[in-house]
């Protein structure tokens, strides 16, 4: 195994889960699609780890590729909105907690999938825990624009979820 191999394995292990679950923010809950979203991210990654300059942290680098690459795969799709046909699926024995958090989970899914683009990428960075300076730089806004965003984002997601708004 090579240097950039052994490297970019580590790599992988450490940022994968939260690569995925960015992925699965933009796919709106769809496991398949999230997983083509991650693969995509990851073959960026491998492709350009030798050019990597360590300008930034190597996750700031990575959340920058998932946001372009997600952004990106969701406009060739132009099909219809995950979102919009998993809201029509009926939940089979709403006493099962499980199914319940689900619910709850797609609601989410489909209130993020309405905000804008730039919003959706800070929510989901949000989200992942990333640190609000950090989000600034990969979106490249001020810190104060991100914290006054994120707390308006955080707004209407939380009516919309009430509201079931969808």
């Amino acid at each position: 195994m090579t240097h950039l191999e052994g490297h970019f394995k580590a790599i992988y292990k450490e940022n994968h889960p939260k690569v995925y679950r960015m992925c699965l923010g933009y796919a709106s809950g769809d496991q398949m699609l999230a997983g083509d979203f991650c693969q995509e991210v990851f073959i960026k990654v491998w492709e350009h780890l030798p050019s990597f300059r360590n300008d930034a942290s190597i996750s700031t680098w990575i959340y920058r590729i998932t946001v372009n690459t997600c952004l990106v795969s969701l406009r060739q799709k132009k099909s219809i909105p995950v979102s919009k046909v998993m809201g029509t699926l009926e939940i089979q024995n709403p006493e099962n907690e499980f199914q319940e958090k689900e619910k709850k989970f797609q609601t989410l899914y489909q209130c993020i999938d309405q905000l804008s683009k730039d919003n959706k990428s800070i929510i989901l960075l949000e989200l992942e825990g990333i640190p609000q300076k950090e989000i600034a730089s990969i979106m490249g806004i001020s810190h104060e624009a991100t914290r006054i965003r994120i707390h308006r984002i955080k707004n209407e997601l939380t009516k919309c979820v009430q509201n079931d708004n969808i």
